[in-house]
């Protein structure tokens, strides 16, 4: 074959040059985003619990797991009211505390929901072993959405709170396939929160949203010594321990 006249061989090494500058720009863009990757960490859902020596009760930085203590937070139309039982349950294998919320809209009961936590002694990280759920209209219960256990179906503990918080730590407090697959972010660890129950400094506030309906999100606070005091629009009204102690 002839030689390309020399204009026509300038193009070609022109294209040659730009595709393989194209493909340097992808290779690189590729790079990059293999390390935003990297440093964007997965959601965590393995938590050494069988490393752990389970307790039912106790208390870290965010969270008093202790018989009689008692949150009440209201906002709007919405009382919530969160009270940890003298009563335990067995869930996987795991003996748990029951923690109690109930729920009233404009009055009325509208949720009840029996929680399932324990805590591990080494880390003071409270697990979350699952809930039984009952919803109410007219006084009557009508469903029991969002019911899951721990060692059913596949279902597995998640983590409610860990025992020292890390800013950016991601992880699953619920991991229940198809049923509640609740996840959460620390987005920071030195907020002031004002509710009616008082001021309060350092503390937690946890994006958490879901696998199952990504669009959800919601934040939390939690005060040292106290645990939730913030819920979107409910406020802490009053806390403490309910039979005095």
């Amino acid at each position: 074959m002839g030689q390309l006249p020399r204009r026509a061989f300038m193009m070609t090494k022109s294209i040659q040059s730009l595709l393989a500058a194209a493909a340097i720009l992808g290779a690189c863009a590729a790079g990059a985003q293999d390390r935003d990757k990297a440093a964007s960490p997965a959601w965590q859902d393995q938590f050494g619990i069988s490393n752990c020596t389970i307790v039912t009760q106790g208390r870290n930085q965010y969270t008093v797991l202790e018989p009689g203590f008692q949150l009440v937070l209201e906002g709007g139309d919405t009382r919530l009211q969160i009270t940890v039982l003298d009563e335990t349950k067995v869930v996987d294998g795991v003996t748990t505390r029951v923690v109690e919320e109930k729920e009233w809209k404009n009055g009325e009961l509208y949720e009840v929901a029996r929680n399932y936590f324990a805590m591990c002694e080494q880390t003071r990280d409270v697990f979350y072993f699952g809930e039984d759920v009952d919803f109410y209209k007219n006084g009557k219960v009508t469903k029991h959405d969002g019911t899951w256990h721990a060692g059913v179906n596949g279902n597995r503990a998640g983590l409610q709170m860990a025992g020292a918080p890390q800013l950016k730590m991601k992880y699953y407090q619920e991991i229940a396939p198809g049923v509640a697959m609740d996840r959460a972010e620390i987005v920071s660890l030195n907020e002031t929160c004002k509710t009616p129950a008082g001021t309060f400094s350092n503390c937690l506030k946890v994006k958490e949203g879901s696998a199952i309906d990504i669009t959800a999100r919601e934040y939390k606070y939690y005060a040292p010594s106290i645990g939730l005091v913030r819920d979107e629009d409910l406020r802490l009204t009053k806390y403490g321990f309910i039979n005095g102690k």
